[in-house]
Order: structure tokens, then C-alpha cells, then sequence
């Protein structure tokens, strides 16, 4: 990769990463959040606006591609469907309930002072090491599981312009957002200074993750760089073992910028290639961006008072995320932001494991962690 790819990739990742960390720090948009009080509590509230940023993703991508801006659409790094994103889907939605954040979540809330969620992060990355050991196998899983022709997409797999189906999803659901909006249940009141409403934060993530899609070549994520993150650990501990393990050594980015038409590569191993360039910036940008937020309303303090269980569990739950999304791969962010806006079938797969995922860690919460 060159330099002039750089120059784009690097400040334009950076920014949305900011953007992204301060919206969803002043929102309170967690996904973590939304799922485990669906589940527990039976709120449904923001779980609608995450089915407002799909919809609304759904209509800016596809304006963008019928403009003639999406050259790459797919996007990269989207695999074909197999058992192993239903299965990782489901594995990820009970680490994030346990852990308290996704994987984005973690980063925003690290920014305004979580030790929390500093635990989180480092079971990220050694969950994201872990998958390195079971790689062959589980390659070979996904491989022998592949859905179909492997399609990427359903209007692919039905052999349809995405703009039929995509219109279709976008009237049902557009239904029930209309009438949640008529009834009051997309705006909540809060007296907290500051406070941005779930709706707006939603409508703002949405063209973010577009904004990523005509600067980067695809939308948001992350969780590779957990992995690279991981890979230089390992690599400085354990230089011996970590030479034998194959999983680091792929290159699965292999794209045309679109920007510049240069070919950038990368993987998941230690070398500052593509990946870095994307999403190392964006880490650090969701980081600063929820720090900034904290600050500007006098919110920034170290949380670190919690019950010696709830460091285990947020560990653990950091952990089970860092391996599923190896395993699926990808997270909550790159599939609801990016693949299901899109009706990617891996996505699809991945949000039917992550809801009984997200049932099954929100019992073993209560159960084992508040119960404590």
C-alpha cells in the first residue's frame, strides 16, 4: 500500500472512529445493552433503533450503489454463509451480554473511564489469540458447511437486483418504525445534560457507517485488529509457538482501493498492513471519541468499584466475543452496520445465533454474576 492510500485511509478511519465514539457515548447506544434488556427486562426500546439504523443503512446504501459510488459491493472481507456464522453468532451474543459492551461498546466506555471495561478489552484480545490455536479445524468446519452456491448476498442467491428486495424489507419494517413513532416508543425523555436522543444517534451511525463504506471501501470494523493486537503479544511472548500457528499468516483483505485503484492486503498477523491502516485508527478513534464526550460534559471518572465477579465475567465475556469473531467472523458492528443492510446471508446467519446467543448470556448473568 502506498502512500497516497494512506493519506485517505488512515485520517478518514481515525474521524469516523471519533464521530462513532461520541455519538454512541452521548446516545448511550449499546447493542450489549439493547439485547440483554430485551431479554431480561422485556424493553424493546433499543432495539428499535437499531432496526431504524438498519433500515436507514439500507436506503443510503442503496443509493449510493445505484449512484454508481459503491464499486465494491459486496464489500471485502464478507464470506459466504455457513454454519459457522450461526454458530459464532450465537457464541458472541452471550461474551457480549457478559462482558457489558460489544466490541465498540468496550472502546467508547474505556474513553470515559471503565476499567470495566478495560478488562473486557484485554479478554478481547486474548479470546481473538485463542482462535489461533483452533483455526485448522475450524476453517475446515466453515469450508465443509457452506450454505448453497456460497452467494454472499440473498438478492445474489435469488438471483434478483438488490433494489426489489431491498425495497421490500425496508416497507415492512418502515411500518413498524411508523407506528412506534406515532405511539411515542422511538424517544425517550432524560434529563442528563447533554443527552442525545437513540433515534438521532441511530440516523448518524447509519451515515457514518456509509460515510466508511465511500472512504475505506467498506463499513465499519474492528475486530481484526483485536486480533493483529494479539498477534503482537503473543508474538514478543511466545515467539517459538507463535511462528507454528497458521491462522496469522492469511491475508484475507486482497481489494482495489477504490479511492486510488492501489491493492491493499492484510490479516490478522502482527505486520502494519491494510487492516492496521483501516482499523487501528478506528480503535483509537472510539476511544476518544466516548473520552471527548466524557469530558465536554464532566461525565470522565475511573469506574473501578464493582463486585470482584463482575471483572470475571466482563473477562470472560471479552474472551468469548475475541474467539467468535474469529469464528463467524466478524462482529455485531460489521454485520448489523455493514451486512445486513445489505441482506449479506452471513450477517442474517450471524443475527439468528446472536439473539439466543444474547437469551443465553443474559440467564447466566442473572444466575451467576447479579445474583452473586
Amino acid at each position: 500500500m502506498t502512500v497516497t492510500a494512506y493519506a485517505v485511509i488512515v485520517p478518514a478511519s481515525l474521524l469516523l472512529g471519533v464521530v462513532a465514539g461520541f455519538i454512541m457515548h452521548r446516545a448511550g447506544f449499546c447493542m450489549a445493552g439493547a439485547f440483554r434488556d430485551f431479554f431480561l427486562f422485556r424493553q424493546a426500546f433499543m432495539l428499535r433503533q437499531l432496526l431504524l439504523l438498519v433500515v436507514v443503512s439500507m436506503i443510503l446504501f442503496e443509493a449510493a450503489r445505484l449512484m454508481g459510488f459503491l464499486p465494491l459491493y459486496p464489500f471485502p472481507l464478507l464470506g459466504p454463509p455457513t454454519l459457522a456464522s450461526l454458530v459464532g453468532g450465537a457464541l458472541f451474543g452471550v461474551g457480549m451480554v457478559l462482558a457489558g459492551g460489544c466490541v465498540v461498546g468496550t472502546l467508547y466506555k474505556l474513553g470515559a473511564g471503565s476499567v470495566l471495561s478495560g478488562v473486557a478489552l484485554a479478554g478481547l484480545l486474548f479470546g481473538s489469540v485463542l482462535y489461533g490455536e483452533i483455526h485448522p479445524w475450524w476453517g475446515a468446519f466453515a469450508r465443509a458447511t457452506i450454505m448453497g452456491k456460497g452467494s454472499l448476498t440473498l438478492p445474489d442467491a435469488l438471483g434478483a437486483d438488490p433494489l426489489l428486495p431491498i425495497t421490500l424489507a425496508v416497507v415492512v419494517v418502515g411500518v413498524l418504525l411508523y407506528r412506534w413513532l406515532r405511539q411515542g416508543k422511538l424517544q425517550r425523555h432524560s434529563p442528563v445534560r447533554g443527552y442525545l436522543q437513540p433515534w438521532l444517534a441511530a440516523l448518524l451511525l447509519a451515515l457514518t457507517g456509509l460515510c466508511s463504506y465511500l472512504l475505506v471501501g467498506m463499513p465499519l470494523g474492528i475486530t481484526t485488529a483485536y486480533a493483529k493486537l494479539g498477534a503482537s503479544i503473543e508474538q514478543f511472548v511466545a515467539p517459538r509457538h507463535f511462528a507454528g500457528l497458521v491462522f496469522f499468516k492469511g491475508l484475507p483483505l486482497d481489494y482495489r482501493y477504490p479511492l486510488t485503484q492501489e491493492r491493499l492486503v492484510g490479516g490478522p498477523g502482527p505486520a502494519f498492513d491494510g487492516v492496521a491502516a483501516i482499523q487501528y485508527p478506528l480503535l483509537l478513534g472510539l476511544v476518544l471519541g466516548g473520552l471527548v464526550s466524557a469530558v465536554l460534559v464532566r461525565e470522565f471518572r475511573f469506574y473501578y468499584r464493582v463486585p470482584v465477579c463482575q471483572y470475571g465475567s466482563a473477562f470472560a465475556g471479552g474472551l468469548i466475543m475475541g474467539l467468535a469473531s474469529r469464528m463467524t467472523p466478524g462482529c455485531n458492528i460489521w454485520h448489523i452496520f455493514g451486512g445486513l443492510p445489505i441482506l449479506a446471508i452471513q450477517s442474517i446467519l450471524f443475527v439468528m445465533g446472536l439473539l439466543p446467543g444474547a437469551w443465553l448470556g443474559g440467564k447466566l448473568l442473572t444466575r451467576l454474576i447479579i445474583r452473586n
